[in-house]
This record gives structure tokens, sequence and C-alpha cells, in this order.
């Protein structure tokens, strides 16, 4: 029975022994916790100045044909012909008929838009096609000179430039075609 006494007095005082840890407070999250929250002080610093720095508004399709600018389409070059190309560049004045009978390129005055490597192609093509028309006319009227031919076509050609389009005047000055 002795030994009985002392493991029930070892039993007893055994949960005196035993504490349960202590447990630290912290009042601050750590930066795992920060980050996962969505404490980023560096990002939101960056939006709020640039939240102040003035840039242009962007203006609606509506308001540009108000000013007179013709918004470029969503889908470009469907359903035109090469004509009606050439009619857009020479109303835009980003080409010019010039005084020889060709077309030429003024980009600067451009208006509305910049013109496409296909709108440079098409141009050469166009004046490839009409240098070529005039050899055949010379074929076909051996006698007359070629620079009556391109005067006399070129007379013909003027009448049909769409209005507005960009033209050479005889003087070497630009101008829009009056109708």
């Amino acid at each position: 029975m002795k030994h009985r006494g002392l493991l029930l007095l070892a039993t007893l005082a055994a949960p005196g022994c035993i504490r349960a840890p202590e447990i630290v407070m912290v009042d601050r999250a750590t930066a795992l916790e920060e980050q996962a929250s969505g404490s980023f002080k560096d990002v939101e610093q960056r939006l709020a100045r640039a939240g102040m720095s003035p840039t242009p508004v962007p203006l609606t399709p509506n308001q540009l044909e108000d000013l007179g600018i013709q918004p470029t389409p969503l889908v470009e070059n469907l359903g035109k012909t090469p004509a009606d190309r050439v009619d857009d560049l020479l109303r835009r004045h980003c080409v010019g008929e010039g005084r020889d009978g060709l077309l030429v390129v003024t980009r600067r005055q451009c208006q509305a838009g910049r013109m496409s490597s296909d709108d440079v192609a098409l141009v050469e093509r166009v004046n490839r096609g009409r240098m070529q028309l005039w050899q055949w006319m010379r074929t076909v009227r051996p006698g007359v000179p070629e620079a009556t031919l391109r005067q006399g076509w070129q007379q013909a050609h003027a009448e049909g430039v769409v209005c507005g389009g960009w033209v050479e005047a005889g003087d070497g000055t630009w101008g829009e075609k009056k109708c």
C-alpha cells in the first residue's frame, strides 16, 4: 500500500508540473500577412501620383465628327475598290494629283490618320498604270508628242477627281478641288 500511496501522490502532483505554454499576442502583422491583406505602400503611392498627373481626355467619335474629323473605321479597306481608296487619300490630302499627271504623296498635309504601307503601294501601282497607259497612247498616236498626250489625258482626268481632293495647281501650289 505504500506503493499505492506514492503512486497516488505522484498522480496528484503531476498535473501541477504540466502547464499550458505562454501565449504571446503581437499587435502588428508580419510582412507576409501585410502582403496577403493587400498592404502595398509603394504601389499606392505610385497610383496616387499617377492620379494627380494631367493627361488629355480622349474624344468620342461623335465629338470628332463635330470637329470635322472623320474617325478611322474599325475595319479598314473592306469592300473598297482601289479607286475608292485613292479618292479617300485625295480627300484626306495624304495624296495629291500632281501637275505631271502622277499621284504625289503629300504626308505633311495628311489629315485624319496616316498612310499605311498598303496605301503607298497603291499609289505606286496607280502611277505605274498611268505610265503604261501613256506608253500605249504613244503607240496608238505615234505622231503626237508625249507631253501633249499627257496634258490631254490630265485635263480629262481632272474632271473626274473627287470633290475636295488635293490637286496641284499650275504654279505648284496645292489646294482642294472645288465642285
